[in-house]
């Protein structure tokens, strides 16, 4: 785990101001017993996870496609090339949702801005080295110090669920 005390504390605070504001149908869905807390969100989202990036293009068609999520200091980060349309649409039109959605178990969704990372800088490159290094070798190292860019979602808005199994059991 990245976060520090204050990491959390900003995250819950996100969180609970998130879900005060929400519509009606978003709260009948997500009832306090369904919320995840930003203690548990963090222990859950250790490692890469998986999500779906959405972008907008110049003429507002919005644009969606999977990306290698962290979960860093209580904040989504992704990384992608940097002549990629995903990170053109980001340069110019900075507005990013995404959602991690692994299951009916689990969704997290993130509304805010793209901000660029500098991955050299902070702790967030040892992060990147400790997840892929041993899954793809040394030579990933390269890999990002070949020009890989990364993101962080500035969040405006977060919302978790959870719905425990036995929940969703129809049978």
């Amino acid at each position: 785990m990245h976060e520090t005390r204050d990491d959390v504390a900003r995250l819950q605070d996100l969180l609970d101001r998130s879900h005060a504001a929400g519509g009606r149908h978003l709260r009948s869905i997500i009832t306090p017993d369904r919320r995840v807390d930003a203690a548990e969100l963090v222990e859950r989202l250790q490692g890469m996870r998986l999500l779906v990036v959405a972008t907008v293009t110049a003429d507002g068609r919005p644009l969606t496609g999977p990306v290698d999520g962290i979960f860093y200091r209580g904040a989504f980060h992704f990384g992608s090339a940097p002549d990629s349309f995903r990170l053109r649409h980001l340069r110019a039109r900075p507005q990013v949702s995404a959602t991690h959605l692994p299951g009916e178990e689990l969704c997290v969704t993130v509304h805010g801005t793209a901000v660029p990372v500098d991955v050299q800088a902070g702790g967030f490159r040892q992060t990147l080295l400790d997840i892929y290094v041993p899954r793809f070798g040394p030579d990933w190292e390269q890999f990002l110090d070949s020009g890989s860019r990364y993101i962080r979602i500035q969040a405006d808005k977060m919302f978790t669920f959870h719905m425990p199994p036995e929940e969703g059991d129809i049978s």
